[in-house]
């Protein structure tokens, strides 16, 4: 909410002078030319610029006037702007009737940056019109659209801090850019075809071709099967015709893709409703400024190829959201694209031309690029609904930078995440900064991308941390980043559940009792050095207490128990007392079941987890769904597409005594019924009640001895929907209070948020001191 600091009132005809400055997303969205047409429609005279700390008017004229003028800056602001705060106090009269526009101003403080966004449709109806002169321009944007943080280079934001500083203005853009009564009155981006950037497509042995020639041999080459790269707003995809079996397979053993589902971008909305069940909620979020990838229940008997998504119910579908993926479907061929991020799996997304060449060579057959710099990555955002409210899956792309208002203050400080799905997160005072995707740490490149991005961030935001923040587990390589790079400053180490549970307070502002967290994912290092994973935190900022947690089993063989449902079944079997019955699927498909018989009785290469993610592993196995992963929770992702139709199905029940959530007597119901032939789908979806339910008992057992009544849900498993909508209604029925996410991810893309809240308030010991 903006903060009015105003000086004393009197007659509403004396005149008066007000310095206001205006904080939040201010730079780069058109404020400063609707702050001179508003002052000129008040009859008001001054100046406004804009500096590091946001944009700052000097306003003179009649009282009344300037406070209608204060107030609108908030209530008539463009459409990209947040403003997040108004300051005002009174100056000496100067006189004068002009309003002008001055120059940046460079110094210390602190501006929003706003996110790339979506071309808006002024642009696109310019776009489309053979009488203007941006008539399929592939770069066409103005104050209201188009890239921002990705190519910011430092603030304030002007031109000459974008990776748009080398192309000169011709005398049309220029005058363009002059004028406060344009929509393009500096837009950093714009350009036309004289003066702009230029597309290249480049295959080997060929001469490059450029612009509308390009365009021409892009669609060619799409229409015959190949594998384009394309250069977006935030680097390189890799696109092929999604109708095309054997181009979307070739793409999927280059890019090692394994069975992972490929995102796809369908021309229109309609074409991704003839593709998916697209509700208006999922609509909406389809073709808003942020353009995200949407994901959304598939429909049977489409064009798309089967390996598109293999075995996955639902389809991660985009809408274009530049001008050139828009002119890549205005040629007759494919309506539908795989465009899936330029790199190979586990490494950062390319950015660069040169990168493109060198790191794409055996993935793409050609390069669509152009000469406008990437001045830092930035992929695809990944949303999903869930009962008509966002699940941010992966937050990038249309969301970042933009900050998250934190409930307590924080220090300077750098909260840098987990190993998988990495974000981080900068700090101070009242904001929070989460970085776009990085990626998992276990690649080189990945931790250099990281680097760059950090110190990117830390020039935008103006924050310079104090203070490093990490998950405890000892062989995380971004807690060891921290502790090398800390030089002399203090490391925290926080829990990784309980940093779960924080960063769904701090999204939502919390900051009230202890909440009953329930924390649910694949691994996390506990505080008894066991793989943790189905907690139940009684918890704050401060602290947490763990109520209950999932009974421990064996995880047999670490990785290998993680991409082996079928061992995973076979241990929680064993720890249930069931039998290793050669009529169970997951029994039929061990085919090492001696082997690991043997580990297990030995406990050789075991560790005990209470991972409820590894659980779902356990039942989608049992049930005959999955028995090897090739990607990541999609043993669990199976079992949810086929329970969603079976939702009311009643569920199988828990035993709950003494801190413990004990699986038996589920599993030996999923056993009972898979051995009578109950199909997979009603089983999914009698164990996904099953979790649900024994949520609501538990915090039931908590309320009636502490009177807890406010529910945190987060962790990588409350990315499942069906689990997410059965929990959040049932607790809300049972009569709590429940925050779920809904801005920031559940999964360990989160993670650096909640490290932050918790780092706020638990000040570092002094023998929490970095590693030199």
């Amino acid at each position: 909410m903006p903060v009015w600091v105003v000086g004393p009132t009197s007659d509403e005809t004396v005149r008066v002078r007000a310095r206001i400055t205006v904080s939040g997303a201010v730079q780069g969205v058109g404020f400063r030319p609707f702050v001179y047409a508003l002052a000129r429609e008040l009859g008001l005279s001054g100046e406004v610029a804009n500096n590091s700390s946001g944009v700052v008017v000097e306003i003179e004229g009649a009282r009344v006037a300037v406070e209608r003028f204060t107030a609108r800056l908030s209530t008539d602001a463009p459409p990209l702007a947040v403003v997040e705060r108004v300051l005002s106090t009174e100056l000496a009269v100067v006189g004068g009737t002009a309003f002008v526009i001055r120059s940046s101003a460079t110094g210390p403080g602190r501006t929003l940056v706003s996110p790339d966004v979506a071309t808006c449709n002024d642009c696109l109806a310019e776009f489309a019109d053979p009488g203007d002169r941006r008539y399929r321009h592939p770069f066409i944007t103005c104050t209201n659209c188009g890239p921002r943080f990705t190519i910011i280079t430092g603030l304030p934001y002007d031109r000459p801090t974008t990776t748009m500083a080398s192309f000169e203005l011709c005398p049309d853009c220029a005058h363009e850019y002059a004028d406060p009564a344009d929509r393009r009155f500096h837009a950093q981006p714009i350009a036309c075809p004289n003066c702009g950037p230029r597309l290249e497509l480049a295959a080997p042995g060929e001469d490059p071709r450029y612009d509308e020639d390009a365009l021409a041999g892009a669609h060619r080459l799409l229409d015959a099967g190949s594998i384009l790269a394309v250069k977006g707003l935030g680097g390189f995809h890799l696109a092929c015709d999604a109708s095309d079996p054997a181009a979307v397979e070739t793409l999927r053993k280059r890019k090692d893709r394994g069975d992972k589902p490929f995102a796809v971008m369908a021309a229109d909305l309609d074409t991704a409703r003839r593709l998916a069940f697209v509700d208006e909620d999922e609509a909406r979020l389809l073709t808003d400024h942020r353009r995200p990838i949407v994901l959304v229940r598939r429909r049977p008997g489409t064009c798309l190829a089967d390996q598109v998504a293999p075995g996955n119910p639902d389809l991660g579908i985009m809408l274009p959201y530049t001008p050139l993926h828009r002119l890549l479907f205005d040629q007759p061929g494919p309506c539908v694209l795989v465009l899936t991020s330029g790199n190979l799996s586990g490494e950062p997304i390319v950015t660069s031309d040169e990168e493109a060449w060198d790191r794409l060579g055996l993935l793409a057959d050609a390069w669509l690029g152009h000469d406008r710099p990437i001045h830092v990555p930035c992929d695809d955002s990944v949303v999903r609904m869930v009962d008509g409210v966002e699940l941010p899956i992966r937050r990038s792309r249309g969301y970042a930078p933009f900050p998250i208002a934190l409930p307590v203050p924080v220090r300077p400080t750098l909260a840098v995440g987990g190993d998988l799905k990495n974000t981080f997160c900068l700090g101070d005072d009242r904001y929070a900064w989460l970085s776009a995707h990085v990626g998992d740490m276990d690649d080189l490149s990945t931790l250099q991308a990281f680097e760059r991005a950090e110190q990117h961030l830390e020039e935008l935001t103006g924050v310079r941390p104090e203070v490093l923040v990490t998950d405890k587990h000892p062989s995380y390589r971004s807690r060891q980043w921290a502790e090398l790079h800390a030089d002399g400053r203090p490391v925290v180490g926080v829990q990784h559940h309980h940093a779960h549970i924080a960063s769904v307070l701090a999204e939502h502002g919390y900051d009230g009792a202890r909440v009953i967290g329930f924390a649910f994912d694949g691994t996390g290092y506990g505080d008894d050095g066991a793989v943790w994973g189905g907690e139940v935190l009684l918890a704050d900022y401060e602290g947490f207490e763990r109520y209950a947690h999932l009974k421990y089993v064996q995880l047999p063989g670490g990785d290998a128990g993680v991409l082996n449902p079928c061992r995973m079944a076979l241990s929680h079997l064993r720890a249930a007392g069931l039998p290793w019955d050669a009529r169970l699927p997951a029994v039929r498909a061990c085919t090492e079941q001696e082997l690991l018989r043997v580990q297990l009785e030995r406990d050789i290469a075991c560790a005990p987890t209470s991972s409820m993610g590894r659980l779902f592993d356990a039942v989608s196995s049992l049930a005959g769904v999955c028995h090897r992963v090739g990607y990541e929770a999609q043993a669990a992702i199976e079992l949810e597409g086929l329970a969603v139709d079976h939702r009311d199905e009643p569920g199988y029940e828990f035993a709950v005594g003494a801190g413990v959530i004990d699986p038996a007597p589920v599993l030996a119901a999923v056993v009972r019924d898979v051995l009578d032939g109950v199909e997979a789908g009603v089983i999914g979806a009698r164990f996904h009640r099953a979790v649900a339910d024994v949520m609501v008992t538990i915090a039931d057992q908590v309320r009636s001895v502490s009177g807890l009544d406010t529910v945190a849900l987060s962790g990588g498993v409350f990315v499942n929907r069906l689990l997410l909508s059965a929990s959040n209604r049932a607790l809300s029925r049972a009569g709590f209070k429940v925050l779920r996410p809904c801005r920031v991810p559940p999964t360990d893309a989160g993670l650096a948020l909640g490290q932050l809240a918790v780092a706020a308030r638990v000040p570092p010991r002094k023998e929490e001191a970095a590693c030199v």
